[in-house]
């Protein structure tokens, strides 16, 4: 734990940085020094700052500290997939996994300790939600999963080469301190990753899909799952708020408003056997997307504990993304990364210690909730 008057430098954003050494009296520049040996270097320690002079470091010493989230637990899996267990800040654990994929290195980032979404098919929703992760506990899962491969000999190669916000939670439900890590990811002075390289996974918050579209350019995703409300209603009950024809919508001025060429929204349908995977699913999928740049990401689903659902027959999925390609919709399947260490997709979990006030949050229902401008929640009258 850290000291309450120490600030964490490592969630803050250049302009924040630079309003830091400001306040301390000091050059703006020192910003980018500072910046550089936290998430170029990766250190933790003001004394390996070499190009900062002594009586700095110590007065940083006295007012700030460089503290990522604490690892309770690593695995890798026999296909090279890594998690690490993250402990969280006042309890409660985190999950977030690393995929190599040739030259390509693929981080899975959690944004809240358990989620409230409570999709059906979901482990992490099973545990209910505790709270929102600050911007240095969610920027801290990147910086800790650098830190992990050891000192870089080129700088400009970076382990991390893509960065998802699909971990545990609802990353627009903790929207500020969400669009601060994914700030750090872009800037050169953070971990320089492209736009199109990150990417945020949503189960359909419209009006904060619509604030994200103005405030940062980066690939949108959403939990789909479903192909029409009655079924998206069981699966995803956030849809009870934000149902199909509006979420399509949104995707759709989403899509019209990012700059960078490659507009294209991921569609996530996880196979759920005899539930979603009829023809008759694939038919009003290709209907519902039509006219917006799509493309579809099926995915067998992972199974856990006391889950009530199955992963649908090989055949099935074969002959779903078969038909949706044939009618014009991009469509994959995607490969089961890391399930022997309970890694996959859904499978994410965490080690949430204080169970009393987990299953107290857990029947807070989001539906009674709404965003305020400023992030903070208020009740829905």
């Amino acid at each position: 734990m850290s000291a309450p008057d120490k600030v964490n430098l490592l969630g803050l954003t250049y302009p924040e940085m630079e309003a830091f050494f400001l306040d301390m009296g000091e050059k703006k520049f020192r910003a980018q020094q500072v910046m550089k040996w936290i998430h170029h270097h990766q250190v933790d320690s003001f004394e390996q700052m070499t190009d900062v002079g002594k009586a700095l470091r110590e007065k940083l010493l006295r007012v700030a500290e460089i503290r990522g989230p604490k690892v309770l637990h690593e695995g890798i899996s026999r296909d090279g997939t890594r998690k690490w267990v993250f402990e969280a800040d006042n309890g409660g654990a985190v999950e977030t996994v690393f995929i190599p994929d040739g030259r390509r290195g693929t981080l899975c980032v959690s944004s809240q300790v358990g989620c409230a979404v409570d999709c059906s098919f979901c482990s992490t929703g099973k545990q209910g939600f505790q709270r929102d992760l600050n911007s240095s506990e969610i920027i801290g899962q990147v910086w800790q999963a650098s830190r992990s491969f050891g000192p870089r000999k080129n700088l400009g190669e970076h382990p991390v080469t893509n960065v998802v916000m699909m971990g545990m939670g609802e990353p627009l439900l903790n929207y500020q301190p969400v669009l601060a890590a994914m700030r750090l990811m872009r800037d050169d002075l953070g971990y320089g990753i492209s736009k199109r390289r990150i990417t945020l996974s949503t189960s359909g918050v419209i009006p904060k899909i619509d604030q994200l579209s103005a405030d940062l350019d980066v690939s949108l995703a959403v939990s789909l799952h479903a192909p029409n409300d009655e079924l998206r209603n069981e699966l995803v009950p956030l849809n009870r708020k934000y149902p199909l024809k509006e979420l399509m919508a949104a995707c759709k001025r989403y899509s019209d408003n990012i700059t960078h060429r490659h507009n294209t929204i991921t569609m996530e349908y996880v196979m759920l056997r005899d539930v979603n995977d009829k023809p008759e699913h694939a038919r009003q999928l290709v209907k519902l997307l039509r006219g917006i740049p799509v493309k579809v990401n099926l995915i067998p689903f992972n199974p856990f504990p006391h889950a009530g659902y199955e992963r649908s027959r090989k055949s099935d999925i074969l002959a779903f993304h078969k038909f949706l390609n044939d009618n014009g919709v991009m469509t994959t399947v995607r490969t089961t990364r890391g399930d022997d260490i309970d890694a996959a997709c859904g499978q994410l979990v965490g080690e949430v210690k204080d169970r009393t006030r987990r299953s107290e949050r857990w029947k807070e229902s989001i539906f009674h909730r709404s965003e305020q401008p400023d992030g903070k929640t208020a009740s829905v009258q």
